[in-house]
């Protein structure tokens, strides 16, 4: 499946019907009156959190969306019936920005969300509305009113528990293959991953979702490689599991490259839980272990995992102490508010 995170979309309400100018014919009654009836309001653009979507890619294809307009008023005081809604599905994670691409108007969190963007245009008033004293049998009637128009941007932030970060080539995708049924690409060369990807990974009989982003690199805050723009599908994680490469030959420098592309890209990256990993440590001896194992340790502060996704070394142990990072997390939240229904004031 093609993967796409960002999309301007163009949206229209519908425009209210117009009221009827019309008078009752009756037989035996020679002065009816007016009974021109209102016109319906025009259809609502909304957008709803639907589950089974994780990518923004069907509108790459359609980019305009508009609701219906209301029926016309008619004779015998019969109102228009409501104009038919345009409603936008996206993936649980998206976010709605006006068309400077800064103001937010919306983030749908939770699947079942819904947020009203546009409002339909009222009816209409009919020419009953317009009968006074002095003038019984008006022959006035009100077009209905505009829909609203506007440009938007949606942004995929993907919603996981834990995020896979580090340099290219040190892993991460060889341990999202291994600890849950994705199957992204795996190659021996930088870059590899393109795309972020999500896997859900099971442990002790519980389970949390694993995101893999695209590995970084010294300058990526400036846009050098495949820069830092996928590191929004991380800020939404509990907690990041970082993995440092045996190949590296100084595998604290590596770390420190990461740890500075968090902080230069901001929104708290930095500020998470981390968990790091020496990872493909099946590749070195016992010597060469111990070395690159101290050289991340005075990095980092702290004694790295060891892991190796290949041979299954350490990779329970790393998937019980993400768990437990998560399991706390979660128990810190509150129980959530249902925001299904929230609209546009």
């Amino acid at each position: 499946m093609k993967f796409l995170d960002q999309a301007r979309v163009y949206i229209r309400s519908g425009d209210g019907g117009a009221g009827s100018m019309s008078f009752r014919r009756e037989k035996f009654i020679e002065f009816g009156g007016p009974d021109g009836g209102d016109g319906g309001r025009g259809g609502d653009v909304w957008i709803e959190a639907v589950d089974g979507l994780n990518t923004l890619i069907d509108y790459r294809y359609q980019q305009h969306f508009k609701a219906k307009t209301g029926m016309h008023g008619m004779g015998r005081n019969m109102t228009g019936a409501k104009g038919a809604d345009a409603t936008l599905k996206v993936p649980a994670g998206t976010q709605v920005f006006a068309e400077d691409n800064e103001t937010l108007i919306c983030d749908l969190t939770e699947v079942g969300q819904r947020f009203l963007l546009a409002k339909g245009g009222n009816g209409g008033f009919g020419n009953q509305h317009f009968k006074t004293s002095t003038n019984q049998a008006p022959r006035r009637a009100n077009p209905g009113q505009p829909g609203e128009e506007l440009s938007i941007w949606l942004r995929l932030k993907l919603i996981a528990d834990a995020g896979l970060v580090g340099l290219p080539n040190a892993g991460k995708s060889t341990f999202l293959a291994a600890v849950t049924a994705a199957k992204p690409k795996i190659a021996d060369y930088p870059f590899t991953t393109l795309y972020p990807g999500l896997g859900v990974a099971r442990i002790d009989g519980r389970e949390f979702v694993l995101a893999d982003i695209p590995g970084l690199i010294e300058g990526a805050h400036e846009g050098v490689g495949i820069g830092d723009r996928f590191l929004g599908h991380v800020e939404r994680t509990r907690v990041l599991l970082h993995l440092v490469s045996a190949q590296e030959e100084n595998p604290g420098k590596a770390y420190k490259t990461v740890r500075a592309e968090l902080a230069a890209y901001g929104h708290g990256l930095a500020d998470k839980p981390e968990i790091v990993a020496l990872s493909q440590v099946d590749i070195l001896d016992a010597d060469a272990r111990k070395k690159k194992a101290a050289s991340l340790k005075r990095a980092v502060g702290r004694a790295p995992m060891l892991l190796s996704a290949v041979t299954g070394e350490g990779v329970e142990a790393v998937q019980r102490a993400l768990m437990a990072v998560v399991t706390e997390a979660r128990d810190a939240v509150p129980a959530p508010v249902d925001t299904r229904w929230r609209q546009n004031p």
